[in-house]
């Protein structure tokens, strides 16, 4: 089987969760044929993405979350009225992504959230069938628990969400734990997709507390945490687009723009983690057993913290309160459960893509009426 891959290029989750696909689909005798990766003037395309992923990669202008004035959570409004305006832009876009599904010979076309590619299905109806997967599907699900959060803002996340796959046939919604299938809203909750990096690096207890932040402006709860107990190892990564590769404060504290090798590294070594809540890097967290502080950055996030909180994961909160995180680790306990669900991934997500696969088949192998016209 051939695949298209489109991707959202927000943050590094999707990024990496694509690089994961690939290697499993490589593993089971199947092809990538290409990589749509959606880009915007305030993200960079991490170097991980570009050396790891196999297929050739192309870009194109996509939708983005814009932050408020302090430059912490998305502001929902600013970002409404940022992207409208942009619409031509993303119009062109789609035109574009309907080309590549035209002419790059996939079978089957792969969203990773991206909401072009919704919208692309819903205006020019390609024929290639196409998957979405994320977490973010969860939230149709049936049977999903939400956070007591804003009506109108879950309403906003649950419809963005509906938009991004208009017209899948499939939906694969990456989950802590397992759930039922949701045969209404064609949703099959499936293990999240961690690196074999992650599954095959020897996790150990550092002294120091390991973080990511996807808006720089969480430093400064970071930097008064700092100020307080500056014998407190700290090491960040965020993705500031005019920061140096290393921004070192002083001995303990230091800002680095993400590598996926060294965040890996600095993962696995780690007292514990501290994060903004996305939700591959929970999951790295979990699955090598560190305790995480979650500190979202939108409504989005404000889900994955609260379903992460109820695995296990860790605690949230509206700020980097690192000294809460130090106490919360010192009662810890891994969710074992995960780790074993993780490891069934694989086989789980490549038999739900074969059977799209055999069903499409089945279909276009149907005889029609002008199959048996006299030519």
């Amino acid at each position: 089987m051939k695949f298209l891959f489109i991707v959202q290029g927000e943050g590094r989750g999707h990024l990496t969760q694509a690089i994961t696909l690939e290697e499993m689909l490589l593993r089971n005798g199947h092809e990538v044929v290409e990589v749509l990766v959606g880009k915007s003037s305030s993200r960079t395309l991490p170097g991980f993405f570009n050396r790891n992923i196999h297929a050739p990669v192309k870009r194109f202008i996509s939708p983005n979350f814009q932050p408020t004035a302090d430059n912490k959570r998305a502001d929902l409004k600013k970002s409404f009225a940022y992207n409208l305006l942009r619409f031509p832009e993303y119009f062109r876009s789609m035109c574009y992504i309907n080309q590549r599904i035209k002419e790059t010979g996939e079978e089957v076309v792969i969203n990773f959230y991206e909401l072009l590619t919704g919208l692309t299905y819903a205006l020019f109806r390609p024929s290639i069938p196409y998957v979405c997967i994320g977490h973010q599907y969860l939230f149709l699900h049936q049977d999903f628990d939400f956070p007591d959060k804003s009506s109108i803002q879950l309403w906003m996340l649950r419809f963005f969400t509906r938009m991004t796959a208009l017209r899948s046939s499939k939906k694969l919604a990456l989950s802590f734990k397992e759930m039922d299938q949701d045969d209404e809203q064609h949703i099959v909750a499936v293990p999240p997709l961690i690196r074999q990096e992650v599954t095959a690096i020897q996790a150990e207890e550092g002294n120091y507390i390991h973080g990511y932040m996807v808006n720089a402006g969480f430093s400064d709860s970071v930097e008064q945490f700092h100020a307080m107990y500056p014998e407190v190892p700290l090491k960040f990564f965020w993705d500031k687009a005019d920061a140096e590769e290393v921004t070192r404060i002083d001995e303990t504290l230091s800002y680095h723009q993400i590598d996926d090798l060294k965040f890996l590294n600095g993962m696995a070594g780690c007292r514990a983690y501290a994060t903004t809540a996305g939700f591959e890097s929970i999951c790295e967290a979990m699955y090598l057993g560190k305790p995480v502080l979650m500190v979202p950055a939108h409504i989005e996030q404000d889900c994955n913290a609260y379903d992460a909180m109820k695995a296990g994961a860790g605690i949230v909160s509206d700020s980097f309160n690192l000294k809460s995180l130090l106490r919360f680790a010192g009662s810890y306990s891994p969710n074992r459960n995960f780790v074993r669900w993780v490891r069934s991934s694989e086989r789980r997500i490549i038999i739900e893509l074969e059977k799209l696969a055999a069903s499409q088949s089945a279909v276009n192998s149907i005889p029609t009426f002008t199959n048996y016209l006299p030519i």
